[in-house]
């Protein structure tokens, strides 16, 4: 039985380490194909740890939804993106490196300050049980053309950047 609970342990750590990596990866990658793929690969960890907690139905749809589909629209954005020599030609320098940095520090400076301003209350009672068979009906019946319309908008960018990506790379 001893050897169960290592071999857990080891599973967990292994999940932990795949998800830093991948968000590692993702983070700090240079060219926007190794950041999907770290980005994969940091969501196939949160997978991996949402079944070792023991919710293979949230395992599942995090690789179909966050891994499927995010990514794929992703590597589409990637088609129409920026070439390694666009990218290598813009870098921050003098004026533009300040502004960058001035700008992050505002923005993190008013989204702290409205975090700490803000009252939050807690929910005024439970909507459901959170049952496998709540979260079905509930995507089926309450939120069924919320999803609808997500996936029309998904749809609509990956036929965009096809179309977009048709037109090949030219010189402007």
């Amino acid at each position: 039985m001893l050897i169960y609970k290592y071999l857990a342990e080891f599973l967990f750590f292994a999940f932990v380490v795949l998800t830093f990596f991948g968000s590692i990866l993702a983070v700090r990658a240079q060219l926007l194909i190794h950041s999907v793929l770290g980005l994969a690969v940091c969501f196939l960890g949160v997978a991996g740890l949402y079944f070792y907690l023991g919710s293979p139905f949230l395992s599942m749809m995090q690789i179909l939804i966050y891994v499927g589909a995010i990514c794929i629209v992703l590597v589409f954005g990637v088609m129409v993106g920026y070439t390694p020599t666009q990218i290598a030609e813009k870098h921050l320098k003098g004026k533009n490196l300040l502004l960058a940095v001035f700008s992050g520090a505002a923005v993190f400076a008013l989204m702290s300050v409205t975090i700490f301003r803000t009252d939050f209350t807690p929910a005024a009672s439970k909507t459901g049980d959170f049952s496998i068979e709540w979260l079905g009906k509930s995507l089926l019946y309450n939120y069924c053309l919320a999803f609808e319309l997500i996936s029309l908008i998904l749809l609509a960018a990956i036929v965009g950047s096809i179309i977009l990506a048709q037109g090949g790379r030219g010189d402007d």
